[in-house]
């Protein structure tokens, strides 16, 4: 489903990612775990596109993401770390306008719409202006916005950005369900407790180097967890 393949990117000669390679297979949920400045939104934003590797390739569903951008990109979402929203939009029309770049039918659009919004509990202010939503209420509709065209994969920077603990539990179970119906999750994030209780292996980068690579199981096997192989690893 979603393959890297030996990528790196540097920027003015300094080295963001480094020779990365993982592959994902359907209804993964898959953690990249960091340091600050390690690597990890550099290789978000290389996954959706929006820069391409200096070296490697990146194949999603097949498809290489910087020959065949446009079928690549009709396979995934993407939910950043710092989403714009139009915020002269109501939730409503921001979604129905992000229904139709995937070239929805009105009948499913408004399905799917409808939906989203019961899912992530916005309902009530679907018809709301943008600019009058909390931070949390925001991460809610850029999940909703990522997934209106039923994506079979996901790409999350800092996925409980703003959210309160109702939020998180939503998004929590939400996750593991979309890993159910054979969705593959790719999440960059600072929460270890979260990244070892959702992901099925988890990748520690460093330096823009992956340096290791580790199962549920083998987290689960570590006295302290997640949290004291990131600080073993990460020195």
């Amino acid at each position: 489903m979603i393959s890297i393949e030996n990528v790196s990117k540097s920027f003015n000669r300094t080295p963001a990612v480094i020779d990365l390679s993982v592959t994902l297979d359907q209804g993964e949920i898959f953690g990249l775990v960091g340091p600050n400045g390690a690597g990890k939104t550099t290789t978000i934003r290389m996954l959706t596109g929006l820069l391409s590797p200096d070296k490697g390739r990146i194949l999603i569903g097949g498809h290489d993401i910087t020959v065949e951008p446009e079928k690549a990109k009709s396979l995934f979402g993407y939910v950043p770390d710092k989403g714009f929203l139009y915020d002269k939009l109501t939730a409503r029309e921001l979604l129905i306008f992000t229904a139709s770049i995937y070239g929805l039918g009105k009948k499913e659009a408004t399905q799917r719409i409808d939906n989203l919004l019961s899912v992530f509990g916005i309902n009530d202010c679907g018809n709301d202006l943008i600019e009058g939503f909390s931070q949390g209420m925001r991460q809610r509709l850029l999940f909703a916005a990522a997934l209106v065209h039923s994506p079979a994969m996901l790409f999350i920077d800092e996925p409980f950005v703003g959210l309160d603990p109702f939020g998180v539990r939503m998004l929590k179970a939400e996750i593991r369900e979309m890993s159910a119906r054979g969705v593959s999750l790719f999440l960059a994030t600072h929460s270890l407790h979260i990244a070892q209780e959702l992901c099925h292996r988890v990748g520690f980068i460093r330096k823009g180097s992956l340096i290791s690579i580790k199962s549920r199981e083998e987290i689960g096997r570590v006295e302290g967890g997640l949290e004291e192989l990131f600080l073993q690893i990460s020195g």
